[in-house]
């Protein structure tokens, strides 16, 4: 297996660069991962492929404004991206800019001085900040948005998930920015149940893989956490015959880090699914189409097939299908 195994090509234009309005208009391109059987929908009609008993887990992660800018000694601008809360002062986040070693301090804009207590690897760093940032964000926080979205967001909100609660997130869970109240509503109304757990999202969801042979790629740890009710959801719908859908691979690495026990847990797990991956829980996924050589294409290749996923996303460039964290949606089943 090899990292190229995992590329195609993709055609500019075919990266969203704004949400679909309203937010349940998006395209939807059902598989049977068994047949390789396509169906072509728009989101709202997802509860056609959804069974009364069947289990949705959604990530209620929220996207925090992480991006910040700060003033070297000099007065040179900086761009601080925030990654993981270690404490109330201490955040691992990437730096831009020169010169930024350990014991150097930058101010934030109208906001705190920041020191940086240990280079890591590139350009990421430990720092400390005089006083706890996340009241500062209001001010100075700006949502971090991908690096291939070249339009600005009018509305912040629509980078957030409708049922987005608990902060955290570098980057948002995309595949639940489809879901409109109304469609949760008609989904519970049809007897589907709706689980929550929480995984907040770190920027090497965006990093290719570099290396040759992808099992030598080192992922980053995420943090999450599967509450006891979510946990007795899944096995109460195990045991009825239903099936557990992950919404995003942020769901199936939290459903799949706690394994086949089930046990409720808090805490970051670094799991990497390739193919030859063997799934405990998740029995189907709903998903947005991802980045060539990534390991999230990883992922969804070790659930439905490598050759089965490219001949997919194919079809999807060929059909006009948006691509990406504003694109359409894909569920697997």
């Amino acid at each position: 297996m090899k990292t190229l195994d995992f590329d195609y090509q993709l055609p500019e234009s075919a990266i969203a660069q704004t949400p679909r309005e309203p937010r349940d208009a998006s395209r939807l391109l059902v598989l049977n991962r068994n047949t390789g059987e396509l169906t072509h929908k728009i989101f709202y009609q997802i509860g056609d492929n959804l069974n009364p008993g069947d289990l949705l887990v959604l990530n209620q992660t929220r996207v925090i404004p992480a991006r910040i800018y700060a003033r070297k000694p000099t007065g040179g601008k900086i761009e601080i991206l925030l990654l993981r809360k270690k404490d109330e002062l201490t955040w691992e986040c990437l730096i831009g800019g020169k010169g930024l070693t350990d014991g150097k301090t930058v101010k934030i804009e109208n906001g705190p001085a920041v020191e940086i207590i240990r280079v890591m690897e590139g350009a990421e760093r430990l720092v400390r900040f005089s006083e706890p940032i996340e009241p500062f964000f209001p001010k100075v926080g700006n949502v971090p948005l991908p690096p291939y979205i070249h339009e600005s967001l009018d509305d912040p909100e629509r980078y957030q998930t409708i049922y987005s609660r608990e902060s955290g997130s570098a980057a948002a869970p995309t595949a639940g920015l489809h879901f409109t109240q109304n469609v949760l509503d008609e989904l519970t109304a049809k007897g589907v149940k709706i689980a929550y757990l929480t995984l907040h999202v770190g920027l090497d969801t965006f990093a290719p893989v570099t290396e040759e042979d992808p099992g030598e790629h080192v992922i980053h740890s995420e943090w999450c956490q599967l509450s006891q009710a979510t946990a007795d959801a899944i096995h109460a719908t195990k045991q009825a015959g239903g099936r557990v859908i992950a919404v995003g691979t942020t769901s199936v690495r939290t459903l799949e880090s706690a394994g086949k026990e089930l046990a409720p847990f808090a805490g970051p797990t670094s799991l990497f699914i390739l193919p030859g991956y063997q799934f405990q829980v998740v029995d189907g996924m709903l998903t947005n189409f991802h980045l060539p050589k990534s390991t999230l294409i990883m992922l969804v290749s070790a659930f439905a097939g490598r050759k089965r996923i490219l001949e997919t996303y194919q079809t999807a460039i060929n059909e006009g299908y948006r691509f990406y964290s504003f694109g359409d949606a894909m569920l697997i089943l």
